[in-house]
This record gives C-alpha cells, structure tokens and sequence, in this order.
C-alpha cells in the first residue's frame, strides 16, 4: 500500500506543490493547515512519516513535534527558514530526523522521504539483510538492527531511525573514531548533504535520552576537532 505522509504548512502553495510532487512519486499525503489541526488529524488517521513547517499559528511545529514524539517515533522532517536556526536546533534535539531549508529543492525533499521510509520499514517490511543482522550487544547496550530496537541495561531505549543509525555505527567498532562525515553517511548516505551541526545536535539528543535512564552514561565519547566514538567499557560483550 502507498506510505501516507502527513504534510504540516499554513502555506497553501507549498501544501499545493508538495503534496501533487509526493503524490506523483506513488505517496499518499493528508495535508494539514497548523499544529492542531494535523494533531487532530495524525490521532484519527497515523501516517508512515510527518513534514512540519516550523513556524505556523496556533500550534507551531517544534511543540507538534514534542506531542508526536509522546506516542510516535514516526520520521519526522522539518521545513525551516533561515532565520529558523534556533528552533531548528531545538527540534533536532526534541528528536526530528532531518530539515530542509526554505527555499528546497523538491527533489531533496522526496529523495529525504524516500531515505527514512526504507530505514523505517520493519517486522514484515524488513529487507532480508535486515531480518538477518544479529543484535548487536555493547555491554549494557543492546540494537536489534532488524526491528530498530534499542535498550540500555533491558530497558527500552525509544531513538528515532537517525539516531539508531549513528549509535549503530558507533557502537559496531568500540574505541574507533568515527568523524562526522562518516557518520553523516551512515545516518543518511552519501546522496544526502547535512551539516556537521545537525550530528551534533543527534549526538546530544541521544546522550540525553541514555542518561534519562541511567545518569553515569558516559558510552558516546567526544574528541573535539574530529568526531566522536563508542568508549568501550570493561563489561562489553563481543558481538
């Protein structure tokens, strides 16, 4: 069946030309005025992944994104203008997966689309390298790479699929330095061009959400000037 997406935007001409872009590429989309309406709307009818504009009335996109993420890990990707940057940031690190800036390319957006929908696909969608990996354990860290499932220490861990994907490729070689380059490309691929603060701002998410569970979480090491890497501790479990 076609992925529904949710478009988010108080601006009928961007609703108008993205929402007929995405349909011809095989998406079904809802489109929605502000906030609350598409809240309302994403409770009655749950889509495969949301694009929000940032700034709307009533309800903007930074707090719809912080209720969606009460309930949802769904892809979330954000539209921003320049003078955004602030509350870009801040919806990064409330865990959007991705952002574009106004004017965009709609080809991005759809290539965008298209990238966090196949990382999304799970349990009967999984590709069959997918259903084949082998969890991964880190001492107390365990990742299902088959159903993007994350734990800390038995207990849940819920990541957004980027997020996933970078502790992933930390995680896999212990003690190796990974620059962001590198994990812009294991987050995104090669197609896709981000920003280095964009990792940061996931890397800080993550940290945030592992020391919500446990406050000695030191796992994810910064070397400042190049990059970041899995420290691995005493109790690490080889794969």
């Amino acid at each position: 069946m076609p992925q529904l997406i949710a478009l988010v935007d108080d601006d009928r001409n961007i609703l108008t030309s993205v929402s007929i872009a995405l349909e011809a590429e095989g998406f079904k989309v809802n489109i929605y005025v502000d906030g609350t309406d598409a809240l309302r709307g994403l409770s009655q009818r749950p889509a495969d992944l949301a694009i929000l504009d940032i700034k709307m009335p009533r309800m903007d996109g930074v707090k719809l994104l912080a209720k969606i993420r009460e309930k949802s890990s769904m892809p979330v990707i954000f539209l921003t203008s320049k003078d955004d940057e602030i509350d870009e940031v801040l919806g990064l690190r409330m865990g959007a997966d991705d952002y574009i800036t106004k004017p965009f390319s709609q080809r991005l957006l759809i290539e965008r689309v298209r990238t966090l929908i196949r990382r999304r696909e799970l349990d009967a969608n999984v590709v069959m390298e997918g259903a084949n990996a082998e969890v991964l354990r880190r001492g107390d860290l365990e990742m299902d790479p088959s159903r993007y499932r994350c734990s800390w220490k038995g207990v849940l861990v819920n990541l957004t699929v980027t997020e996933f994907l970078l502790l992933k490729s930390l995680a896999i070689r212990p003690g190796h330095v990974k620059n962001r380059d590198q994990l812009i490309d294991a987050a995104y691929g090669e197609r896709i061009y981000v920003d280095d603060r964009t990792i940061d701002s996931h890397v800080k998410r993550l940290r945030k959400k592992f020391k919500l569970l446990d406050a000695k979480f030191t796992a994810i090491e910064t070397l400042y000037g190049i990059g970041y890497r899995y420290q691995e501790s005493e109790q690490t479990v080889p794969n």
